[in-house]
C-alpha cells in the first residue's frame, strides 16, 4: 500500500500568502492532503482564502480536479454503442434566475437525434447539489418527484431508462466532508465551486458548464482541455449569469479535440427575444420546480426559450446536433412531443424504484 506524500502545509501556506502559484504536481499533493483529512479547518480555511483571493490557476485547477476524479465515486453506467453521456453542471455562484441547466437536462433526455451524425442517444449524467439559497439543483429536483439520495446503481437505471439522472455531489464525493465545514463558514464561492463540474461521477467527457465570471471561461476551458474533455462549452452571459441567456450576449468558451476557440452569441440572431432577468427569475425551490413543469408542459416565453437554448448547446457538445439552432429545433420536438416530460417522470419513478 503506498503511503500518502508527506507535505509541508505550512511552507505551502506562507508561499501562497506571498502571492506565488502551485505547479500541477504540488496542487495534487495539498488537495490529496485536504481530501484525506491530513489538513486541519484553520490550514483548509487560508488555503481556500487565499487562492480564491488571488484567483486559481490552470495547474492548480488541473491538479486539484485529478485528485478530486481519483476519489468520485462512479455510476456503473457502461453506455451502449451509439449512446453518449453529457453533464450540464454549472458552478452555481452568480444571481439567481431557476434552474435552466436542469430543465435543460430532461429536454435532453427526450431528444431523438437526426440520423447521420452517429449519435443515436444522449443521456445526461446530471451532477449537482444543494445551494446556499436553498434553490439548487437537489432542492428543484425532490420538488419534483425525484429521489435525490438515488444509489448509484439506481442512477444507472435511470439512465438507462429515462436517458437522465441525478448524481447528487454528496454521495459521490465522501473525501469532501473534510472541506464542506470550511466552505460553509466561509460563506463565499471557492475553488470547489469550479471543481464539482469537472468530477463527474460517470466520467462524462463531454460537458455543458456555466461559470459565474468571465475571468473563468478561459481558466476553465484550458483544463478541460488538459484534462482531455472530448468536446466542452463554458458559458458566461454578458449581465453575470453562469448559463447560456436570452437577458444578454453570452461568450462561449469552445473545447474540442484539443483545441480551444470562443465564440459570442445573441439570442435575437437564433430567433429569440430578449427578456429581462426579471423574467427568468425563481422566488424560491417550489416556484421553480413550477415553471420547470410549465415548461415541459410546452408554456412558451422567455424561461422555457433560454432552456431551449441550453439544450441546445448540449446536443451541440454530445455530437446530436451541428449547431445551436438546429439544437434549438431538436429541443422544441422533445417538449411539443411531451418526452422532455415524460423523461422527468420515468426518472421520478426509477429514481424511487
Amino acid at each position: 500500500m503506498m503511503m500518502p506524500e508527506e507535505i509541508d502545509i505550512q511552507a505551502v501556506l506562507a508561499a501562497l500568502s506571498r502571492g506565488e502559484t502551485l505547479d500541477e504536481p504540488a496542487s495534487k499533493r495539498v488537495f490529496d492532503a485536504l481530501l484525506e483529512g491530513r489538513l486541519d479547518p484553520p490550514q483548509i480555511g487560508a488555503l481556500l482564502g487565499m487562492i480564491q483571493t488571488r484567483g486559481v490557476t490552470a495547474d492548480e485547477l488541473t491538479g486539484a480536479a485529478r485528485v478530486m476524479r481519483a476519489k468520485v465515486g462512479r455510476v456503473p453506467y457502461t453506455a451502449p454503442r451509439g449512446t453518449v453521456v453529457i453533464d450540464t453542471c454549472g458552478t452555481g455562484g452568480a444571481p439567481k434566475t431557476f434552474n435552466v441547466s436542469t430543465a435543460a437536462a430532461l429536454v435532453v433526455a427526450g431528444v431523438r437525434p437526426p440520423p447521420g451524425l452517429g449519435v443515436d442517444r444522449v443521456v445526461v449524467a446530471k451532477h449537482g447539489n444543494r445551494s446556499r439559497t436553498g434553490r439548487g439543483s437537489a432542492e428543484v429536483l425532490a420538488r419534483l418527484g425525484v429521489n435525490i439520495d438515488a444509489s448509484p446503481e439506481a442512477q444507472a437505471r435511470c439512465l438507462e431508462e429515462a436517458g437522465v439522472c441525478f448524481c447528487f455531489a454528496i454521495h459521490h464525493h465522501p473525501a469532501m466532508r473534510h472541506a464542506a465545514p470550511v466552505r460553509r463558514a466561509l460563506g463565499f464561492p471557492t475553488v470547489f465551486n469550479l471543481l464539482g463540474p469537472l468530477t463527474n461521477p460517470c466520467g462524462a467527457d463531454r460537458q455543458l458548464i456555466g461559470v459565474y465570471a468571465s475571468s473563468f471561461v478561459p481558466l476553465m476551458t484550458e483544463t478541460l482541455r488538459r484534462l482531455g474533455a472530448a468536446h466542452a462549452i463554458v458559458a458566461h452571459s454578458e449581465d453575470g449569469l453562469d448559463e447560456l441567456t436570452v437577458t444578454a450576449p453570452t461568450t462561449l468558451g469552445v473545447v474540442r479535440s484539443g483545441s480551444v476557440t470562443t465564440e459570442r452569441i445573441e439570442p435575437g440572431s437564433l430567433g429569440l427575444r430578449t427578456a429581462s432577468i426579471e423574467a427568468i427569475r425563481a422566488r424560491d425551490d417550489e416556484h421553480a420546480a413550477g415553471m420547470i413543469r410549465s415548461i415541459l408542459a410546452g408554456e412558451e416565453g422567455p424561461a422555457g426559450d433560454m432552456v431551449l437554448l441550453t439544450a441546445a448547446a448540449a446536443l451541440v457538445v454530445a455530437g446530436a446536433a451541428e449547431s445551436i439552432s438546429e439544437g434549438i429545433g431538436l429541443s422544441r420536438d422533445a417538449v411539443e412531443s411531451g418526452r422532455a416530460a415524460l423523461a422527468l417522470e420515468t426518472l421520478a419513478r426509477v429514481s424511487h424504484a
